[in-house]
């Protein structure tokens, strides 16, 4: 077994240059993206001879920034990985740092409508865009006795303050985000979680490199993530700690938000499952949301087209960085 930096125990010899490496996030930055932040921040990095440039998000998905090679690494939603890799991308998983599925529907409690999954059917959705929107919902609505029929407007970031004003019925948040900011605002919320009702568990937050650099440097790819590894780690230990590092980091309006946070994500045991490696992606949980994604319709070809047959999924996932 590969054993993993220690920053105080490993310094560059004089006259080595550290390596540079990008890794572009998904989203603006947030408590997903703290243990890459607490690994900068904290010299674990600079450790394992590496100079890494967090790239801030933009308009392109960190997973088209990987694939084009504009960055080393990508932080990925597991929807936009597996999307990407489906459609003939070279990118491959390295590490998924939400253990267990961390989104939900959502919807005013005081809304006498809604008591079930099978409710939402008739209702007004505020959405975001995406194919595995409908995939989930009307999975949720039909197993739990109802008809998948529902109205959707595309808001994006937009839909929570449209539910809280009742313009909305329903939406999709992240618990330990979006959710906790509600709680803070004093929004009165019920939520469905998904697994409850047809949908598999899934891990999330997926960080990947290019198959290209896999093959070609696997030495860094390897000291990247043991590094990265690392910064997880100690904000699973130090949640709030780390917090304050990501807070110093960044330009949070509501520093309270970045703390509650990190509390649920430790409280929900997010970042860290039972004796498992943080980070670790397990195999079984991945193909059986990848077989999901497939049979709902969601995962596309190279040519755009619904997949006529399942993906093959050897490949689409590496974690020998872990010396496995």
């Amino acid at each position: 077994m590969r054993h993993f930096l220690i920053a105080a125990c490993i310094t560059l010899p004089m006259g080595v240059h550290a390596e540079e490496v990008s890794i572009a996030l998904d989203w603006t930055l947030n408590t997903n993206h703290v243990g890459l932040i607490v690994a900068r921040d904290r010299g674990l990095y600079e450790a394992a001879g590496l100079e890494v440039d967090i790239l801030p998000y933009s308009d392109s998905a960190s997973t088209a920034l990987l694939a084009a090679g504009v960055t080393d690494f990508a932080y990925m939603t597991s929807l936009g990985f597996m999307s990407a890799r489906a459609a003939g991308a070279d990118i491959t998983a390295l590490w998924a740092t939400m253990q267990h599925e961390t989104g939900r529907v959502v919807y005013n409690s005081d809304n006498p409508g809604i008591t079930r999954p099978a409710d939402l059917s008739g209702k007004t959705y505020a959405g975001f865009g995406s194919a595995w929107e409908h995939a989930l919902i009307s999975t949720m609505i039909r197993t739990d006795g109802g008809e998948p029929s529902y109205d959707t407007v595309t808001l994006g970031t937009g839909a929570y303050e449209a539910l809280a004003n009742g313009a909305v019925d329903f939406t999709l948040e992240v618990a330990t985000w979006e959710g906790v900011n509600s709680t803070l605002l004093g929004r009165r919320q019920s939520s469905f979680a998904y697994e409850d009702y047809g949908i598999p568990d899934q891990q999330n937050g997926y960080i990947g490199t290019s198959g290209a650099l896999l093959a070609e440097q696997p030495d860094l790819v390897a000291r990247f993530m043991e590094a990265t590894h690392e910064g997880y780690a100690w904000a699973a230990e130090h949640p709030q700690e780390a917090a304050e590092i990501l807070i110093a980091a960044g330009d949070f309006p509501n520093p309270a938000l970045v703390r509650g946070s990190m509390q649920a994500i430790v409280d929900g045991n997010y970042l860290r499952a039972g004796d498992v490696p943080v980070g670790t992606i397990d195999p079984e949980t991945f193909e059986t949301m990848a077989r999901f994604l497939f049979d709902s319709g969601v995962l596309k070809g190279p040519d755009g087209a619904t997949l006529a047959a399942p993906a093959e999924l050897s490949g689409w996932v590496d974690q020998s960085w872990r010396g496995e």
